[in-house]
């Protein structure tokens, strides 16, 4: 693991390892820095190794403050994503997180306005929703990045669907 991950990062393993540990989610900290008392979306990413272990988050959202998004997702990613088991205390220290924050959503009318480089993808066509995070290794096109897009929401090929795109700030 690093030595000196980026403070988001920070509170994210903090969180899962006091989780893991107490069974109840990390008390929010005290004296929280500007950028995380504002409200924004959030994605925590789980690795072991190159292999994701486990990814959860909110477009928009959830909680009062990114403080508290973070820890919530991190728990979420290491406890409650249905791909993955749940993260133990013996492995926690072989793991890497990495957190997304969100840009607010846009509406887009064509494909052309996407990069899947840049841009991460919601698809929504009635119930079904499909999210897909930006600059994913192994998604090196626009056609990859929606087709799992749509695998993920349930959605034909051709099924019409509004199409959202955002920005995100990864942090390791």
């Amino acid at each position: 693991m690093e030595t000196n991950p980026h403070p988001y990062v920070a509170l994210a393993l903090q969180s899962v390892s006091h989780y893991l540990e107490h069974g109840v989610p990390l008390p929010c900290p005290k004296d929280l820095t500007q950028d995380l008392q504002e409200p924004k979306g959030v994605f925590v990413s789980i690795k072991n190794g190159p292999r994701l272990r486990g990814c959860i988050g909110n477009l928009t959202p959830a909680h009062d403050n990114l403080a508290v998004e973070i820890i919530h997702n991190a728990i979420s990613a290491a406890s409650r994503d249905p791909r993955f088991y749940p993260v133990s205390q013996e492995e926690l220290s072989r793991l890497t997180f990495s957190v997304d924050v969100l840009t607010p959503l846009e509406r887009i009318d064509d494909v052309s306005q996407l990069d899947c480089k840049k841009y991460g993808v919601e698809l929504k066509a009635g119930e079904k929703q499909g999210v897909l995070l930006p600059d994913l290794e192994g998604v090196d096109t626009v056609a990859k990045q929606l087709k799992i897009c749509r695998k993920k929401a349930g959605m034909t090929e051709n099924e019409p669907c509004e199409m959202y795109r955002f920005e995100v700030k990864r942090y390791h």
